[in-house]
């Protein structure tokens, strides 16, 4: 993901409790809010993050298998099946990216992994150089955009989506390969960062409330998590989405190769609200859906509201992004709009809410 710096959150909180207003009316939901509060934290580690990366390894494994298997017999159908094992991996990337806190941000795995746009000429200049293209050279390109989702997505597709598995050619297919190895070496990195066994962030935001970085109170991580929810939402409908659209360049969308664009934004804006809602890749967590609600019932439903418009102002699109930022602007727009509307009820009603009921 090509990133938009969260700069202005200290400021939003400054401002947010100099505007307080009363978040406790609306009605609310029965239990005890000092458990449900500790259940936010323990769930959303065992039940949300954890399986979120496991299931990101899982499909990063089947994408590498699947290029394997293109590979050894470069044919039509098992390049359709490397496709579309590419979308599978990115449905779950993009939908983890409604939670980006801790090492995938930290450690850079994040721009490792997603960074675009393409530069074209620079991926076919690699390609046609005598540079070797195993796995140690491509996993230390000091360029992001050599590595990761997108030059995979170019090999996958061509520049206009239409590659035929007889036109990769071997320098190509190696590149693939070790980029796709590359991409599960990454994804395992992050799992592994937050295990107990292995990197263990796990136990920092366990930790929260004791005094610890980066969570001292319990007051700081459920800021950073409402923050992070809203901040992807940012992402899409301030930057992701609106970028090409102002400037009118298709090849600067997400994934103009594949025409994936616009199942990556809805992906993120879903991965978002399953994290808020406790139902992120199926699971059944407690989560700030349940904070907010024992509190206050009306402001819960305006967040599902606001998400919702954001995931059903989609629908509206009869075009792939790289054709509606010239053909559909006011769908653009519209879209856009829905999205900053949810991230504006996380990041300012939530993060009051928070301010003003989280006490450690």
């Amino acid at each position: 993901m090509k990133k938009i710096a969260i700069l202005a959150m200290a400021a939003g909180v400054v401002t947010l409790a100099a505007c307080k207003k009363d978040s406790n009316n609306g009605g609310s939901q029965s239990g005890d809010f000092n458990t449900i509060k500790n259940t936010v934290i323990t769930d959303f580690v065992n039940k949300t993050a954890i399986p979120g990366y496991a299931a990101l390894k899982a499909k990063a494994i089947l994408f590498d298998s699947a290029v394997v298997v293109l590979s050894k017999t470069p044919t039509d159908a098992n390049l359709a099946a490397a496709q579309q094992s590419w979308r599978d991996l990115r449905t779950v990337w993009e939908q983890c990216e409604g939670y980006l806190l801790g090492p995938v941000e930290d450690l850079n795995y994040d721009p490792h992994m997603d960074t675009w746009p393409v530069d074209t000429s620079s991926l076919n200049a690699l390609i046609k150089s005598n540079t070797p293209l195993d796995l140690n050279t491509v996993s230390s390109l000091e360029d992001d955009a050599l590595h990761g989702f997108h030059p995979a997505e170019y090999i996958l597709w061509g520049v206009d989506g239409s590659k035929k598995a007889a036109d990769i050619s071997a320098r190509e297919m190696t590149y693939l390969t070790s980029l796709t190895q590359d991409v599960v070496n990454t994804c395992s990195n992050i799992y592994d960062s937050w295990i107990p066994s292995s990197g263990n962030y796990a136990q920092k935001v366990l930790d929260a409330g004791q005094g610890n970085q980066p969570f001292p109170t319990k007051l700081q991580f459920f800021q950073d998590l409402a923050n992070v929810i809203g901040e992807i939402c940012n992402e899409v409908g301030d930057g992701k989405m609106k970028d090409p659209y102002l400037a009118g360049t298709p090849l600067t969308v997400e994934s103009p190769f594949s025409g994936n664009s616009l199942a990556d934004f809805k992906n993120n804006v879903k991965g978002a609200l399953d994290v808020y809602m406790g139902n992120f890749q199926g699971s059944s967590a407690t989560s700030l859906h349940a904070l907010v609600s024992n509190k206050n019932l009306a402001l819960d439903q305006k967040v599902q509201d606001k998400f919702n418009a954001a995931l059903n102002s989609f629908s509206s699109f009869t075009l792939p992004y790289e054709k509606a930022i010239l053909s559909e602007k006011p769908v653009c727009a519209q879209s856009m709009a829905a999205i900053l509307e949810a991230r504006d009820v996380m990041q300012q009603d939530v993060v009051q809410f928070i301010q003003e009921n989280i006490k450690d």
